[in-house]
C-alpha cells in the first residue's frame, strides 16, 4: 500500500475524511472490513487495503505519525531508483536507454507549471506534495517508477540478454513526438527465449481481462494497453525487420490474481499479463509452444534492432 502515486490514502480507503474523530474512523474500519471480507462478497484485495490503511492511522499514535509526515507513510519516496547491482558475478544484460526517463521530465515539466512560476520546488518528489497533486500529473510519475521497477527486475538476465528502454516508435519517423506518449515502447527484450515487447503499467488499482484486454477502475475511458503495445511493437517490427515473440504487460503483483497470464493474441501477437516479480523467470522460460532463439538468428536479430532503435 502507498507504493504508487495513484495509490488513494488510507482515509480515503476506509471512507472517511482526514478530521474523522478516533471514533469515526474505528467505526468506518470495522464496516469497511465486513463489507470488504472475501466470506461476505468482498475482494480480497479490497480486504487487505484495509487492514493496511488500519495499521497506518488505526492507532492515535500511528495516526499522528502519519498526519506528521504529511500524508505518507515511513520511508516512501518516489525519487528515481537505479538498476540493482547484480547478485551473481556473471555479467549483467546489455542494456541500452534511460527506462522512465522521458516521463520523469514530463513530471518535472508539468510539476513546475502546476506549482506555478517562480515557485520555489526544492523537492518535487516529497511524497505529500506529489499526492496533492492533480491525477494526470500523479499517473505520469506512476508510469516512470513502474518503468523503473521492470528494469531492475531484467537487470540480472544474463549477457545473452540484450533490453531496449524507452524506444520511440513514430510511425514513418525514427524521431519521438513530443508530448505523445504513444509514440514510445517502454522495453524490448531480446534474448535466447525470443523477442519481447514490454510495457510497465501501475494503475494502483486491480485490472481484469475482457475480450483480450484489460480493464479496470484504474484505466482511463477508452484506453486499450495490449491494443496499444501491440501498434507500438508493429512500427518497430517493420522498421527493423523483425517479428516480436510476445507482447507483454508488467503489472504490480496485487493487480490481477494470476502471475502469469496467456490472454491470447492481440494484433496477431501473443500477448501475455505478468506480475512483477515474474517477469525475469518469463523472460528465461519463454512461452508455451515457442522455439529458442540462438546462433545466427539472435545475432542477426540484435544487430537489425541495434541498428534502427532509437530513444526518447
Amino acid at each position: 500500500m502507498m507504493a504508487s502515486p495513484l495509490s488513494a490514502s488510507p482515509y480515503e480507503i476506509l471512507g472517511v475524511t482526514p478530521s474523522a474523530t478516533n471514533d469515526e474512523l474505528r467505526r468506518a474500519y470495522r464496516a469497511r472490513l465486513r463489507a470488504s471480507h472475501p466470506d461476505t462478497g468482498g475482494e480480497a484485495s479490497e480486504f487487505h487495503a484495509v487492514q493496511a490503511a488500519w495499521e497506518l492511522v488505526g492507532t492515535p499514535e500511528a495516526r499522528a505519525s502519519y498526519d506528521r509526515q504529511g500524508g505518507t507513510s515511513p520511508g516512501e519516496t518516489f525519487a528515481a531508483r537505479p538498476a540493482r547491482a547484480s547478485t551473481t558475478s556473471r555479467p549483467q544484460a546489455r542494456s541500452y536507454g534511460h527506462p522512465g526517463g522521458w516521463r520523469r521530465e514530463k513530471y518535472l515539466g508539468l510539476m513546475r507549471e502546476w506549482v506555478g512560476r517562480g515557485v520555489d520546488l526544492p523537492d518535487p518528489y516529497d511524497p505529500s506534495l506529489v499526492r496533492s497533486a492533480p491525477r494526470d500529473i500523479r499517473h505520469v510519475l506512476s508510469d516512470a517508477l513502474a518503468e523503473e521497477a521492470t528494469a531492475r527486475s531484467l537487470s540480472d538476465l544474463g549477457i545473452a540478454y540484450t533490453i531496449w528502454h524507452d524506444v520511440a516508435t513514430a510511425e514513418g519517423s525514427t524521431s519521438y513526438a513530443p508530448g505523445d506518449d504513444a509514440s514510445k515502447l517502454d522495453h524490448i527484450v531480446l534474448g535466447p527465449t525470443g523477442l519481447f515487447g514490454v510495457l510497465s503499467e501501475d494503475w494502483a488499482a486491480p485490472v481484469r481481462i475482457k475480450r483480450g484486454e484489460l480493464i479496470g477502475e484504474g484505466l482511463l475511458d477508452g484506453e486499450r494497453p495490449f491494443h496499444s503495445l501491440a501498434t507500438r511493437a508493429k512500427v518497430i517490427a517493420r522498421a527493423a525487420k523483425v517479428r516480436f515473440t510476445a507482447l507483454v504487460i508488467v503489472i504490480p503483483d496485487d493487480a490481477f490474481p494470476d502471475s502469469l497470464t496467456e490472454v491470447g493474441k492481440v494484433r496477431g501477437y501473443p500477448a501475455v499479463l505478468v506480475h512483477r516479480s515474474r517477469l525475469a523467470g518469463l523472460m528465461r522460460s519463454g512461452i508455451d509452444n515457442d522455439d529458442p532463439v540462438g546462433g545466427n538468428e539472435l545475432f542477426d536479430a540484435r544487430t537489425r534492432l541495434q541498428s534502427t532503435v532509437r530513444f526518447v
